[in-house]
């Protein structure tokens, strides 16, 4: 295996970038709507469904891609994924219409939906083990960047410059990426090959399904507001773009603080109670947005709370899942980041139909309902097993 000092120090960082890059991919046309359907002459509701559309093909994606890529090195595969991601944001750039533009969006997600889980079970290779679990939550920064810089710098061009322009950025950003990735991971890194046995012993682990049920919980219950959170701000309270994207900003500096917090904690506190902490964290944020809907203050300060449990219940959810089961590791976490697919595509479906039919404050509240359900699974997983391996 080929390793500089200079590599191994700085590998999840870079691995972390590439999770930035991934979630403004993933992210993307929730923070400029408004913009896509000016721009392509379609509704609000219609534009939404580039990212429940995005979310089918990267929960389906995820586990497939992992199975069929298992067996290669993992620089090269985590490289080729974000090269195709940025290339992907270049050619949505130039995309001409809606048709185009979302097939250009499925082709990239359904390759983009290898890295967040390989990133995961790469990290957990090149760190000892009782670094892993503050290894794993630090990668998902990438995620709470792509929410607190990406979100409203792309909310900041699109309302600007274009829709085109943001998705040019992002392809830029996707290009340094790469380069970083070649320099800094070491080469010769292989996973233990995925095949129908693993999903087999996965399948038959009741506190894996459980775990998996809580990650599609939570992304549900968030998607069926986040989705639509800037058409929603600006309904409800007549925030116009500027606004918008400072409520964006506010949910992702704060979700990089609640990672933070939580990469600090999680190998003293134990994932469990982490992901417990920040569960609450995350219910007491949505239910403060349900009930202050209609002023921007109360709407704002709820966003702010939510944010930190946002980004760190589902690195906590990874950290368990590798915790629960080390050696079907490869297996889990990509089925982890299939069902949070799941959930996006779940919640911004059922978001989508509410906002068609101008039921604005329910959405608040059909968010609640779902993370209070993941909630009380959280709670049901505290059994000596996961306690033990937690």
């Amino acid at each position: 295996m080929e390793k500089s000092p200079a590599a191994g120090r700085f590998a999840p960082t870079a691995l972390m970038l590439g999770n930035l890059v991934t979630g403004c991919s993933v992210l993307a046309p929730a923070g400029m709507l408004p913009e896509l359907a000016r721009g392509l002459d379609i509704s609000i509701h219609a534009a939404g469904l580039l990212i429940t559309f995005g979310a089918v093909t990267l929960c389906i994606g995820s586990p497939l891609t992992a199975w069929l890529t298992s067996r290669i090195e993992r620089r090269a595969l985590l490289t080729t994924t974000l090269a195709v991601l940025a290339l992907g944001n270049l050619a949505s750039a130039l995309a001409p219409g809606y048709t185009s533009l979302l097939v250009i969006r499925l082709v990239m997600l359904a390759i983009g939906a290898l890295y967040t889980p390989q990133a995961a079970g790469t990290a957990a290779m090149i760190v000892p083990t009782e670094r892993r679990g503050s290894t794993i939550a630090y990668i998902f920064l990438g995620w709470s960047l792509a929410a607190a810089v990406g979100l409203p710098l792309i909310t900041f061009i699109a309302s600007r410059y274009g829709w085109q322009a943001a998705y040019g950025g992002i392809g830029a950003l996707g290009c340094l990426s790469v380069l970083l990735l070649l320099l800094r991971l070491p080469a010769g890194l292989k996973g233990v090959p995925v095949d129908l046995k693993t999903w087999r012993e996965v399948g038959r682990d009741k506190t894996i399904l459980l775990l998996l049920a809580i990650t599609m919980l939570q992304m549900s219950g968030q998607f069926v507001v986040f989705t639509f959170m800037g058409p929603l701000l600006g309904k409800l309270t007549g925030a116009g773009p500027d606004a918008i994207g400072m409520v964006f900003a506010l949910y992702g500096v704060c979700g990089f603080l609640g990672v933070v917090i939580a990469t600090r904690i999680v190998d003293s506190w134990g994932p469990y109670r982490t992901s417990l902490l920040f569960a609450c964290l995350l219910l007491t944020g949505i239910a403060g947005w349900a009930i202050g809907a209609g002023a921007l203050a109360s709407m704002a300060a709820g966003v702010a709370v939510w944010g930190l449990g946002f980004a760190s219940t589902n690195s906590m959810q990874q950290v368990r899942l590798v915790a629960a089961a080390p050696p079907l590791a490869s297996a889990t976490v990509a089925l982890n980041t299939s069902v949070l697919y799941i959930g996006q595509a779940v919640g911004s479906a059922i978001g989508g139909l509410l906002f068609a039919r101008e039921l604005l404050h329910t959405l608040g509240f059909v968010a609640v309902g779902f993370v209070v359900l993941a909630l009380i699974l959280i709670v049901l997983t505290r059994p000596h097993r996961v306690a033990a391996a937690a």
